[in-house]
């Protein structure tokens, strides 16, 4: 049975489009760009994404030894085009056990990505990127600067800009954020379409942390 879409901060329910109106509303957050049903793992599941992103759909490549593809989420509706893009991926964990992770892009104001952080968003907020970057990743040659957020310790949350959008990488545990020490760079994954060289992610189980993370909100009563 099919999802309906939600809110992307909240995971309320959103009421379509109606004759008055041409956006999605979210009883406490207004107008949202609905978020969609996750996406479990596969080829079909990026073929079908693909065409409907407008930000990017990041993918840290090389990707961290054992550790691969577990989802897709993005939030946005047929008129918007996907305006928001999460990634999940899922492998060893640097201490032991497993890990796992969202990458987030999305245009200002969306929200999906603070709501995964843990934040109450829609964005990092002010004054995030105070002092010198705490890491730095490569993409098309140039570098993207990265904040990590205070967010607890079930999470670590890094954050900057890329290419105009707000780009988030969320780990699980907070343990698995030392990670970030591997992942040097990034690719989109809309480069599979453009040529692009190399880019033939492999594929796990669907990630327990985007399902849950993402799962609707029950309606009140």
């Amino acid at each position: 049975m099919k999802t309906e879409p939600s809110c992307p901060r909240c995971g309320r329910a959103v009421q379509p489009p109606g004759l008055w109106t041409s956006a999605w509303e979210c009883a406490v957050h207004g107008r949202v760009a609905p978020l969609q049903e996750v996406r479990a793992p596969g080829t079909a599941a990026l073929e079908a994404l693909l065409p409907q992103a407008r930000v990017p759909v990041w993918i840290p490549w090389p990707l961290p030894t054992g550790w691969v593809v577990t989802g897709f989420a993005e939030a946005g509706d047929e008129r918007s085009g996907a305006v928001a893009t999460v990634v999940a991926l899922s492998g060893p964990g640097p201490l032991g056990g497993i890990g796992e992770a969202a990458i987030v892009a999305e245009d200002p104001g969306v929200g999906l990505g603070a709501r995964l952080a843990g934040l109450e968003g829609p964005d990092p907020g002010d004054g995030f990127d105070q002092g010198a970057p705490s890491a730095k990743v490569r993409f098309d040659g140039h570098e993207i600067a990265l904040w990590n957020l205070d967010v607890g310790r079930d999470r670590a949350v890094y954050t900057g800009e890329a290419l105009a959008h707000w780009l988030w990488l969320v780990f699980a545990s907070a343990d698995t954020g030392l990670l970030m020490c591997e992942i040097n760079a990034l690719r989109d994954l809309r480069d599979i379409n453009d040529g692009g060289v190399g880019l033939e992610p492999p594929f796990g189980a669907i990630s327990p942390f985007l399902t849950r993370r993402l799962k609707p909100r029950p309606v009140e009563e």
